[in-house]
């Protein structure tokens, strides 16, 4: 078999690769599908994890069928298809443990039903089941802005994690949003979406947008925009600052992205809005509200995969998610 794996910064190679052999707690996996998700992108760049030069193996958007189940597991069946909860297993698989689901064969360890395995809906592709993590991301991501129906939003990042916080954010009845990204085909995708406006920051003034967009609300002497929360799924350096200084009173704002320099911004600014800032990062609980909207939302869904690619070229699918006019690059086995 082959495992995609980082041997060094920037040097990532499909190897050969031997199955460990199962044990009596763990289940196999043939992989159906795999998406090449942002973060397997740093990991490249950073040269492995958790340090450089760490010998990584790569994949945790993945889904297949099960093809071997140890003898203490319970609940899950061979034939069974299924959506792997990385964050659920004792490796953390392609995040830093030896398993990555970049490979014909996963190994799962410990493997429980309804924690680190979860059943697919009946009807649903598994390309349409491998979005399952970044969308549980995406839902994490929302559900700590705390918006409800009526609310007013802006989304940094068009890529797969904003796409998906779109999809989220309007299926919950939040229609007021507002997606900004430099790329005119991310930009097209949230539309499509249903997003209320779509805007390349560098080509207006985002402060007027949002204004005329969402109001003006009157702040302790100042005007800030009327916008409610604020979700940083892009991580320019510059975006904490322009929230702060437009944000009205109260307002909410919730990064998402991976910042790996620190940023400076205007704490006294805060003072005459006393906005809240927050993080999000994983799923600790979304993945089985994902995947019960699956049968509901799977179209929805499978438009946010602007490529798909079989595993034999998944070296050139890392480039292909690399470039700004794509959203989900997802990776195809055989017979998927």
């Amino acid at each position: 078999m082959k495992l995609l794996t980082i041997h060094g910064t920037g040097d990532v190679r499909l190897d050969d690769y031997q199955r460990p052999e199962a044990g009596p707690t763990d289940v196999v996996i043939k992989m159906k599908a795999v998406g090449i998700c942002g973060s397997d992108l740093s990991y490249i760049k950073i040269g492995g994890i958790p340090t450089p030069g760490t010998k990584t193996a790569l994949g945790h958007e993945g889904a297949g069928e099960v093809m071997e189940v140890g003898s203490a597991v319970e609940g899950i069946r061979v034939g069974d298809p299924v959506i792997v909860n990385p964050m659920m297993t004792p490796s953390n698989i392609g995040s830093g443990g030896p398993e990555g689901a970049f490979t014909e064969e996963l190994l799962v360890r410990e493997a429980r039903l309804g924690d680190s395995i979860l059943p697919i809906p009946e009807g649903i592709p598994y390309e349409v089941a491998a979005m399952c993590e970044p969308l549980a991301v995406a839902m994490h991501g929302v559900n700590r802005a705390e918006v409800k129906a009526g609310d007013k939003v802006v989304v940094f990042g068009c890529g797969p994690i904003g796409l998906g916080m779109l999809l989220w954010l309007i299926d919950r009845g939040v229609t007021d949003v507002v997606a900004l990204d430099l790329s005119e085909e991310r930009l097209e995708r949230a539309r499509s979406l249903g997003a209320q406006a779509a805007l390349n920051p560098t080509k207006v003034d985002m402060r007027d947008e949002l204004a005329r967009l969402h109001g003006e609300v009157p702040s302790y002497g100042r005007v800030g925009v009327g916008t409610d929360a604020y979700i940083d799924a892009a991580g320019a350096p510059s975006i904490l600052t322009d929230v702060i200084m437009m944000a009205k009173f109260h307002a909410r704002m919730v990064i998402t992205a991976a910042y790996m320099k620190p940023i400076e911004f205007p704490v006294g600014r805060m003072l005459t809005s006393e906005m809240t800032i927050t993080t999000a990062v994983g799923y600790p609980t979304e993945m089985p509200e994902v995947i019960a909207a699956m049968p509901r939302l799977k179209d929805k869904i499978a438009s946010l995969i602007s490529h798909t690619l079989p595993f034999e070229r998944v070296l050139d699918g890392l480039e292909v998610a690399a470039m700004p006019n794509s959203a989900k690059v997802m990776i195809q086995f055989e017979d998927a």
